[in-house]
């Protein structure tokens, strides 16, 4: 006899399925941004932690013996990837005393500490959110110790590393004796370091690279060079910071596989989009993380009801300024405070250029990977890609474009064994699934309308992954 009930009644029962049955999802509208493919009265069959068929009630039989899961009415998605977040960020107040010191109220060490304490509750609160998989695209080597924890761990993202940034500028403000990141003077040093972190087997290498009057962009260009030929002589990627248009082609020009924002100075040009598309460079636009800093800073936060309900609320209570003492907070707080239209007329330039370079790298059939750059401060740990969603829809991408951002061309950015078994639903594919009430081709924020996650076969419903992260 089958065992056949309601999806929400199953959850409820089972709580977080264990490993051991098979189990079938049927009656939902599978979507499968890979393919751009809707079915209909679906079945997806889970053994273990893969996938083991797919199709619709009309091409194959339940089988047998298999726990039935009844999604009518429901929408089934490949969970979630988000291609840019920190583990060494809380994404509070107090998390980059470079930007704003504020040591004098939380020492720099008591949040690393407190982030470091705080992971499991950070891995739960993206599974929460519908991410089944993150790229961590930068920290200190403590970082390789994330990922191995994470999965290791069952109520945890799959996560994916790069190690500390290889930087064209210092900031001693971090480093607590394993720094986030690391200023590198010449192309020897590059390559030594590259040398250093492949003994940790990163995911990616990653360059930080800045551009002021100080540090033109051609003064660089050798550094991300030598990091470019010595990462890709042992098969590493490269993932490159590069928010000005010629900071970001000398980038791709030099070897960078990935850039990791989006230009904000100026529109790209025809010579700049044919160069990603002929090195099939990958391009995360990270557009919520330019207006959380300026907002924060200016008491005018636009957190969204998702941030609201699945971020942690302790990290959210540190980003109300109002509550620093007035003789302690730093002078670009005040600034801001004393003039917050300025903030907000600043992040509205920023996202005039942004938003519209986003709709022409898509157009033009660049590889766009979703991500946050979460971590930073006012960039929530989970729910922030929902509000990455909405600026996506602004900048014009279609529903089906932005999941596609979000799961294939995402799981493309994470690499490697696993990023070919994510990010769509085929046979022999990880079982990693989100499950929703409401269709989010017709309104992308339907996305976050979540009934159910799934990953690496273990079915949890959206309130025991709330409970979880509480």
């Amino acid at each position: 006899m089958k065992l056949r009930t309601s999806l929400a009644l199953a959850l409820s029962i089972v709580a977080c399925l264990a490993h051991a049955e098979k189990s079938s999802f049927v009656g939902g509208t599978l979507i499968n941004p890979a393919t751009s493919q809707v079915l209909e009265n679906s079945v997806v069959v889970v053994d273990g932690e893969r996938i083991a068929a797919v199709g619709t009630r009309k091409e194959m039989a339940v089988p047998t013996g298999s726990k039935w899961i009844d999604c009518k009415d429901k929408f089934i998605l490949p969970g979630y990837i988000d291609t840019h977040v920190h583990f060494f960020q809380s994404g509070g107040l107090f998390t980059r005393p470079d930007v704003v010191d504020l040591t004098k109220v939380r020492p720099y060490a008591d949040e690393i500490a407190g982030i470091k304490k705080n992971l499991p509750d950070t891995f739960a609160r993206y599974l929460r959110s519908g991410i089944t998989s993150v790229v961590d695209v930068g920290g200190p080597f403590w970082n390789f110790e994330v990922r191995k924890t994470a999965n290791a761990t069952e109520m945890a993202p799959r996560v994916a590393v790069a190690g500390p940034l290889i930087s064209s500028v210092s900031r001693p403000q971090l480093d607590l004796g394993d720094p986030p990141i690391v200023k590198i003077d010449n192309p020897e040093q590059a390559r030594e370091f590259v040398r250093k972190l492949a003994e940790q087997k990163p995911d990616l290498v990653k360059i930080w690279y800045i551009v002021n009057d100080e540090h033109p962009v051609d003064s660089f260009r050798p550094i991300v060079r030598a990091t470019a030929e010595e990462s890709h002589a042992r098969k590493i990627r490269v993932a490159v910071h590069a928010t000005e248009l010629e900071t970001a082609r000398a980038a791709v020009e030099e070897g960078a596989d990935v850039l990791v924002h989006s230009v904000i100075d100026k529109e790209v040009d025809d010579a700049f989009v044919k160069l990603l598309k002929d090195r099939h460079t990958i391009l995360c636009p990270t557009l919520v993380v330019f207006e959380r800093y300026g907002r924060t800073f200016a008491n005018k936060l636009n957190l969204t009801p998702e941030e609201k309900a699945w971020g942690n609320p302790e990290v959210i209570a540190t980003l109300d300024v109002t509550k620093i003492p007035q003789e302690q907070l730093p002078e670009r707080i005040r600034t801001a405070l004393a003039n917050p239209d300025a903030a907000l007329d600043r992040i509205k330039k920023t996202y005039d250029v942004a938003l519209k370079n986003l709709k022409t790298l898509e157009d033009a059939g660049v590889t766009i990977a979703a991500g946050t750059d979460a971590g930073n401060i006012g960039t929530i740990h989970g729910p922030a890609l929902f509000r990455e969603f909405q600026l996506m829809k602004e900048a014009g991408l279609t529903p089906m474009q932005i999941l596609q951002c979000a799961t294939t061309n995402a799981a493309k950015l994470f690499g490697g064994e696993t990023g070919a078994h994510t990010g769509k639903i085929d046979k022999s594919d990880f079982a990693d699934l989100v499950i929703l009430n409401s269709n989010p081709l017709n309104d992308i924020a339907h996305a976050s309308d979540i009934d159910a996650v799934v990953k690496n076969g273990v079915l949890c419903p959206a309130d025991q992954l709330a409970a979880v992260s509480h």
